[in-house]
């Protein structure tokens, strides 16, 4: 097979060239007639040792020992970059939707370009850009946002006409496109080789590699990895890494404390030509043509082309154990569709000898985004598998990022995009899981039009009043597994049309949304909110309040009953978490999180609690249906169904008090509802959840009560300028770049993590700040929508990104958040933003290329608060509520 050979040459010529790393690794490939020489004995002890001798395995190895980490053993249980990095068909693209990708994928392509010259090991790295085509305007739109993406981080990108594609391509028949992205320094590897480079350099480096080693199990004690079990026997460790790609998820499972790694193994095909009769120039641009569902990339004067099909063919789901990956079975049938997309977008082909149909397994994960980061029940194993087909483009940033993680405690950028605690363990079942991976490797290629959603996988997690909703016209979304409602579409409207309607412009349940916005201005709306995160501290003595006064940056010693708005922050300063606390009595505290920290929270207040019999941590989130009213009339609503005064006199503003609402004892009502708007949220025992439901909805008919989802609360909170945790606050933003100093008190008396870096702030100012946009000169029906991640450009000059946006119905305009920084204008350092900088600048935003104005506000409109109940209420801080 031309892969084999190609890897078989590679090996030659890099064992050659390196005797002394042969006599380090464990043993050399036998052949069949001579017996395998005696192994290198493996260490007794090392600091770190890594599993898996892919491009990702090797290139952690490579970042640690440039980080000067030098006790490191890296093990493999075939050969070197034996597994899918010798399949990968070596297209290092930067075309990526999610920055946090883009950035990796633009770091390896510079470590790749600078590797032959670093170890001396060909790498076959040659620049030839790469050309995604649109066949229609949507696609060309997003094609649009991405090229906005990359032009404001530096890299050359240009949307192109189908006569400049054939200009770049001759070859490529541009009958049916309607424009393309043209990317020129996208670039064309041998897989294999960047492995063996980085594997090169790191053993120079002093890293040990041992080959044809199997690991059987990490042991773990007491919540931390103490060392691995292999076949040729023990090593102690501190840390380990799974990079064990499609045998990720086997190795997580084997020992006695499961490590939960959710991706499974889908084949991928590609095919191999013979050369053409006049040969492809190796620097003609690799083709994605997205709408056709393939790419093509030249090969040796030939073409290598695969793509991601409709009924894709999961593969391994019992576990079945391959040390090296055989090449599978070819399947002309299968891949027939793909074929014919090729020989339409290259009619040229048709004469063309093939020379071999690869098939090889493609790790894929639930959400289409790579796994990385440490394991929330075990400190100090780290993992890093699940490319989803985008191994090569990800692994020398990703291998960056881990390393900095383990050696720092943190990588250098945000990745919870790809942090291992965004899945729990629902994500695990290996029946979801093989049913996902049909989902998502279609989606690879399919378009995704903003607020689009699975269809695998769904109904997991459910509030009790699931099918009460449903019946009453609830349309789902899905986080962290939960099934929460985006709207309710009224009796009588077409329910087809509006399931189908996906678009990047105006959509179809615009006025449906406006209605129930309305109607939580204006009268009472009831949201379930089940979803949130909620745990419960208590203590036998004030252990619990010192542990969190030290892990939060507000003020929780208040009286019982009150309710504080606070941030966990990290050692930076930077938002962990941002969430409400509530004081039940002088020793137990209630914590409300966003949904999509049940995991993340967890682990940190695990790690960062005192190991204490008499201080309960206690995940109640299943205990509780919520129920928000939001509303001026929500006060009428239980007033009358609890037989008790709810005006602000008696019922304040974040307060808390338990009460009975209708039959049902023991209701936790919160005077808060995440939005700014007056109303209450109810925390209701599961088993009373339908009871009070109903004689809410029952009593609440004559003040003209309705159902509300998510997507009302979206444009309720932007209009307030509330930030929500994961899409505006990160683990890089601090409380004084978002406008929420009065949430953090310097002066509580008591020390908490992150102050350090605050009062410094304080003092010197921030380098960014959260900013409110109002477009001006936009068209809400006939432009395109903003949603989020649009650059933002002020006086000409980029500054920033949106992080959410939403249409306020109030406003009559849309409205984006972002963070707005102050670069120098010669040098590109970064400067202190001031209030004069951002009142002073004129604003646009940029959406798929196209420039609108806006007004910039670090403040929202005081007149959006027609019900104030109290000054503080106004302060309610928005936090993650998404």
């Amino acid at each position: 097979a031309a892969g084999m050979f190609l890897r078989l040459l590679s090996d030659i010529q890099w064992r050659a060239a390196h005797p002394k790393w042969r006599r380090m690794t464990s043993s050399q490939r036998s052949t069949s007639t001579t017996a395998e020489p005696h192994p290198v004995a493996l260490p007794a002890q090392a600091q770190v040792v890594i599993c898996g001798g892919g491009v990702l395995g090797t290139s952690v190895a490579y970042h640690l020992s440039k980080m000067g980490w030098k006790d490191i053993v890296l093990l493999e249980q075939g050969r070197l970059a034996a597994g899918t990095t010798r399949f990968c068909a070596g297209i290092v693209s930067t075309a990526r939707p999610v920055s946090i990708e883009l950035k990796m994928a633009h770091y390896s392509n510079k470590l790749y370009q600078q590797l032959e010259q670093e170890t001396g090991v060909q790498t076959g790295y040659m620049k030839t850009g790469s050309i995604s085509l649109a066949q229609t305007q949507d696609r060309l739109i997003s094609l649009k946002r991405i090229a906005s993406s990359l032009n404001v981080m530096g890299i050359p990108c240009e949307i192109i006409s189908p006569k400049k594609v054939l200009q770049l391509h001759p070859l490529i028949n541009i009958h049916d496109l309607v424009g393309a992205m043209y990317v020129p320094e996208d670039a064309l590897v041998s897989s294999a080789n960047v492995s063996l480079a980085l594997a090169t350099a790191a053993s120079r480096n002093g890293v040990q590699i041992h080959e044809r080693t199997s690991v059987s199990h990490v042991t773990i004690q007491k919540g931390r990895v103490t060392g691995v079990e292999t076949d040729r026997g023990r090593i102690q460790c501190e840390y380990f890494v799974n990079c064990a790609g499609q045998w990720a998820y086997e190795l997580g499972h084997s020992g006695e404390e499961p490590v939960h790694i959710p991706l499974h193994a889908c084949e991928h095909f590609y095919l191999l030509t013979h050369p053409l009769k006049e040969p492809l120039s190796s620097s003609l641009p690799t083709i994605v043509d997205p709408d056709g569902r393939i790419y093509i990339r030249n090969w040796q004067g030939g073409i290598l082309s695969g793509g991601f099909e409709k009924n894709p063919k999961p593969l391994f789901t019992e576990g079945r154990n391959q040390l090296e990956i055989q090449n599978l079975q070819e399947d002309w049938d299968h891949f027939a569709p793909l074929l014919s997309g090729l020989l339409r977008r290259m009619p040229g082909l048709e004469s063309l000898q093939i020379k071999q149909l690869v098939n090889c397994p493609e790790s894929f994960t639930p959400d289409m985004r790579c796994i990385m980061g440490e394991s929330p029940t075990a400190r100090g194993y780290f993992v890093l598998a699940g490319m989803n087909s985008a191994g090569i483009s990800y692994g020398g940033g990703a291998g960056k990022y881990l390393a900095e993680w383990i050696v720092n405690g943190y990588p250098s950028e945000n990745v919870w995009p790809l942090d291992l605690k965004r899945f729990g363990t629902l994500q695990s079942s290996r029946t979801f899981l093989r049913h996902r991976v049909m989902e998502v490797m279609p989606l690879m290629y399919d378009l995704k039009v903003p607020r689009w959603d699975f269809q695998t996988g769904r109904q997991l997690r459910t509030s009790p009043l699931y099918d009460r909703l449903d019946a009453q016209g609830a349309r789902w979304m899905e986080k962290h597994g939960f099934e929460r409602v985006k709207y309710f579409v009224p009796p009588g409207n077409d329910l087809l049309d509006l399931d189908h309607s996906k678009t990047f412009y105006k959509p179809d349940w615009f006025d449906i949304v406006g209605s129930e916005v309305k109607c939580c201005k204006e009268a009472v709306c009831v949201i379930d909110m089940s979803s949130f995160t909620k745990f419960e501290i208590s203590s036998t003595g004030d252990q619990a309040l010192e542990s969190l006064q030290y892990l939060f940056s507000n003020d929780l010693d208040v009286p019982v009953g009150h309710v504080v708005h606070t941030g966990m922050l990290n050692e930076k300063g930077g938002y962990e978490n941002d969430c409400s606390i509530a004081r039940l009595s002088k020793r137990s505290f209630f914590m409300i999180s966003p949904t999509d920290q049940q995991v993340h929270c967890w682990a940190w207040l695990k790690n960062r609690l005192p190991d204490d019999s008499n201080l309960v941590l206690e995940d109640v989130t299943w205990k509780y249906t919520a129920l928000n009213l939001i509303g001026p009339r929500a006060v009428d609503v239980l007033s009358e169904l609890s037989y008790a005064p709810m005006t602000a006199e008696h019922f304040p503003s974040l307060f808390c008090k338990e009460m009975s609402v209708g039959y049902a004892n023991g209701i936790r009502v919160m005077s808060i509802t995440h939005t700014g708007e007056p109303g209450f949220v109810l925390y209701i025992p599961i088993e009373y959840a339908l009871h009070v439901y109903n004689e809410v909805m029952n009593m609440g008919q004559k003040y003209g009560i309705r159902n509300a989802g998510y997507y009302a609360l979206r444009s309720l909170r932007i209009e307030k300028f509330f930030a929500f945790w994961g899409q505006d606050l990160d683990a890089f933003t601090t409380p004084m770049e978002c406008g929420r100093e009065f949430q953090v008190k310097l002066d509580k008396g008591i020390e908490f993590l992150g102050q350090e870096v605050l009062l410094e702030q304080k003092q010197n100012g921030v380098y960014k700040r959260f900013t409110m946009f109002i477009l001006e000169d936009h068209d809400t029906d006939m432009d395109l929508w903003p949603w989020w991640g649009e650059p933002i450009f002020r006086n000409g000059r980029y500054v920033g990104r949106t992080t959410s946006s939403a249409y306020s119905y109030t406003l009559e305009r849309h409205v984006c958040l972002g963070f707005v920084h102050h670069f120098d204008e010669k040098t590109g350092e970064k400067l202190v933003v001031t209030t004069d900088f951002i009142n002073q600048g004129e604003y646009e935003i940029d959406i798929a290329g196209q420039r609108f104005q806006a007004k910039a506000k670090l403040y929202p409109f005081s007149s959006l608060f027609t019900q104030r109940r109290r000054k503080d209420e106004v302060e309610l801080s928005g936090y993650q509520r998404e």
